[in-house]
């Protein structure tokens, strides 16, 4: 499987992450996603009272040196590890 094809897959299992996913780790993922997606930032920042935008604006820009492969392998990287986070507590919880 190649690197785009694995990407892929893994945005599909960021979709089935729970809900307790943190806002940190959903703007983490939300970055390495646009600039394995679009590249480098294309837009300019959001006003300030536009709070919710700002955040996923600035994480985007917070890898905005990242190549494309770079940002798909870490984007891989981040789900995987989020998913056995989320599998390790359901676990625990059983």
């Amino acid at each position: 499987m190649g690197l785009q094809e694995e990407f892929e897959e893994y945005a599909e299992k960021a979709k089935t992450l729970p809900e307790s996913t943190t806002n940190e780790n959903k703007l983490i993922l939300y970055g390495l996603y646009k600039q394995a997606t679009v590249g480098p930032v294309n837009t300019s920042r959001p006003g300030i009272f536009n709070l919710r935008d700002r955040a996923k604006w600035d994480a985007w820009k917070a890898v905005e040196g990242k190549s494309k492969d770079e940002a798909m392998n870490d984007y891989i990287t981040k789900v995987k590890q989020l998913l056995e986070e989320a599998a390790a507590a359901a676990a625990a919880t059983a």
